[in-house]
């Protein structure tokens, strides 16, 4: 059974995440042609060179703004964490889900 991630404080939503596992992570921003190679790069580096699995783009109604999601395995919560962070510390990421 594989290391899980919850709210740590012993409620009903500590089995939401079980890993090692396939996980979707999304990022918004301004519309680029560089947008999404960037999110590419800052989730790459916190995984290894095989687990982005796959890469979707979405542009918003008035193509203005581009959700990026990056389907990538993780092994714990802790590299997702990094990853997030890593996300929001950028100044061209706008949100991240």
């Amino acid at each position: 059974m594989g290391k899980r991630l919850g709210n740590g404080n012993g409620s009903q939503h500590e089995d939401l995440i079980e890993f090692p596992c396939k996980y979707e992570v999304k990022a918004m921003g301004l519309k680029s042609v560089r947008f999404e190679a960037l999110v590419q790069e800052i989730v790459s580096r916190h995984i290894g060179a095989t687990d982005l699995r796959a890469t979707q783009s979405r542009s918003s109604r008035n193509d203005r703004y581009v959700s990026i999601t990056c389907i990538v395995w993780v092994t714990s919560r802790e590299q997702l964490e990094r990853i997030y962070g890593d996300l929001r510390d950028c100044p061209e990421v706008l949100m991240t889900l």
